[in-house]
């Protein structure tokens, strides 16, 4: 049996142990590839191929395919769905969703067609924010990368994905990549905030918006003030996040 796959579903659910009880650490949106680690009656573990990021996986949800199709997919540049929600349709007329930020690489392969709009656009600081916005008021969802349901990490890898800038998966991965910016005041829309606990371990992350505001996901992705001290959630009237650092990617 290859020991590579494709998701061929709209949302595949990485957990962290082989159970369907287990915590939700991130999905495996349509299109993306992984390694096949490990493998048990019902359940595999994974390595996704675009951050590494390593789970277990229903195997009812595996397609397996090639090793070269596999290393060919992870040397192109990604094709991506540029549309909030969208379908493929199969051979026989039948239609899937698919979500933004979808990879669209192997849809041919997997007998799919795709005729909403695309996109394998280069960065720029307006795409980020313009990005950004297409998520506002998605609901929270630990482990999530979609616009029904995603993560404050899931959130910023997705934008800056869909705008050809690479992160990891989680804030405190995150948080070791880029450039930093020592003062609020020299930073820039589109730059990424992160913030700690009291323990100044790296828990959350947001974009960077003009005059003085972050987008980010909080219950569900929402727009507050960034302060010196960290996140002025509007609606509780205090500090729900302290700053540690910022981080530029431009």
């Amino acid at each position: 049996m290859a020991n590579f796959g494709v998701s061929a579903q709209t949302i595949v659910s990485l957990r962290k142990e082989p159970s369907d009880k287990s915590e939700l650490t991130s999905q495996i949106l349509y299109g993306e590839c992984f390694e096949i680690l490990r493998r048990e009656e019902n359940w595999s573990q994974i390595k996704t191929a675009y951050d590494n990021y390593v789970g277990w996986i229903d195997n009812k949800q595996i397609n397996c395919i090639e090793k070269k199709i596999y290393l060919k997919y992870s040397a192109q540049n990604e094709i991506l769905c540029d549309d909030l929600v969208n379908f493929i349709v199969d051979k026989k007329k039948n239609k899937q969703t698919v979500v933004l930020g979808s990879i669209l690489n192997l849809t041919a392969h997997l007998n799919h067609k795709f005729e909403g709009k695309c996109t394998n656009s280069k960065s720029a600081k307006n795409n980020i924010i313009k990005t950004s916005m297409r998520y506002l008021n998605s609901p929270y969802l630990w482990g999530g990368k979609s616009p029904f349901g995603i993560d404050c990490s899931g959130f910023t890898q997705m934008v800056y994905r869909i705008n050809g800038l690479k992160l990891k998966r989680d804030a405190s991965q995150q948080a070791k990549q880029g450039k930093k910016i020592k003062l609020i005041k020299n930073s820039k829309a589109g730059d990424l905030a992160f913030f700690k606990n009291s323990k100044g371990e790296i828990t959350h992350v947001g974009i960077i918006l003009e005059k003085n505001q972050i987008i980010h996901a909080h219950g569900k992705v929402r727009i507050d003030k960034l302060t010196n001290k960290g996140i002025y959630n509007v609606i509780e009237k205090k500090i729900s996040h302290n700053l540690a650092t910022i981080k530029s990617h431009f």
